[in-house]
């Protein structure tokens, strides 16, 4: 995958505009969250964009952990400042929106985390609807149509022995831990080299202001993501 497209470097600085997050988002990784919209009023870089730009810059290593810190609006530059096994990405204040712990065997190779990448955020792509949707309705819960609420805390990822080739992830199972209007996601998955499983991962995802199901309610929800996708999709054939 060639992420360049995806950001301008400025000074050993990455710099994200509306339309390159909202393509990534997109065209990339299928997600029609609206807060990814170039247009949108409360825009932010997508999550799963910085997580792959630190991924290609700092390399795969056994074990990583990524943490979110805050969200990232456009034309704002950010810095990977190293720090042994502790990586940070940051803007010009220090104000952190990305922290990596990491250790074990580190891998370099851009075709392999290229495909990585790919799987991960093809995966990411797929959490709503077809993830999420039916964890809530199995609590009784759904996401508030007028206000949805997720925000996408960490994710970490354990090899027993890093790829050589080509890697596959696949998603393995999810859980969700409701706290009343609130609630945690665990998703996970794992990554397999020509069908051996030689690792794993875990994304953590954080839902708020969740309703008591109701199916017409969250059909609406669906109806209008998939409108969204819908229209991105006729654009592009145009």
């Amino acid at each position: 995958m060639n992420l360049n497209q995806y950001f301008s470097r400025e000074d050993q600085q990455f710099v994200f505009s509306r339309q390159q997050a909202c393509d990534f988002a997109k065209g990339v990784a299928n997600d029609f969250n609206a807060i990814h919209d170039a247009d949108s009023s409360r825009f932010c870089v997508p999550g799963d964009l910085l997580f792959s730009v630190m991924l290609n810059e700092l390399g795969l290593s056994q074990d990583m952990q990524f943490t979110f810190a805050g969200m990232v609006t456009d034309g704002v530059p950010l810095s990977i400042e190293q720090q042994e096994q502790h990586c940070l990405l940051v803007d010009n204040n220090g104000k952190e929106y990305l922290q990596l712990e990491r250790s074990g065997e580190n891998l370099k190779d851009a075709e392999i985390i290229g495909d990585i990448i790919a799987d991960y955020v093809r995966f990411s792509g797929r959490n709503f609807p077809h993830i999420l949707v039916p964890l809530l309705e199995e609590q009784g819960l759904m996401l508030n149509r007028k206000r949805p609420l997720v925000i996408y805390e960490n994710m970490s990822l354990h090899f027993e022995q890093l790829p050589t080739r080509s890697p596959h992830l696949e998603f393995v199972g999810g859980e969700f831990i409701p706290n009343g209007k609130r609630g945690v996601a665990l998703l996970k998955f794992t990554i397999s080299e020509d069908g051996q499983v030689i690792g794993k991962g875990q994304k953590r995802m954080v839902l708020g202001s969740l309703l008591p199901y109701e199916k017409a309610e969250s059909d609406m929800l669906i109806d209008n993501y998939e409108g969204c996708r819908q229209a991105f999709l006729k654009r592009q054939q145009a």
